[in-house]
């Protein structure tokens, strides 16, 4: 086990080697991420707009 000394010593050392987004790329990341979010919302709205109308028509057919 290392002294606590070293112990911090190496913490740094790790943290020295952390290389942070510049702005730009938090920037463009997060509207990729809005965008694929809608993109994804609007497909899974329309799919399960699909899905529940053929349901509802089949048991339609079914009850007659």
């Amino acid at each position: 086990m290392a002294n606590p000394v070293q112990f911090i010593s190496q913490v740094r050392a790790e943290v020295a080697k952390i290389t942070w987004p510049t702005r730009r790329e938090v920037v463009t990341t997060t509207i990729m991420v809005f965008i694929m979010a809608t993109l994804f919302s609007i497909f899974f709205f329309l799919v399960d707009l699909v899905i529940r109308t053929g349901i509802t028509q089949g048991l339609r057919l079914i009850a007659g």
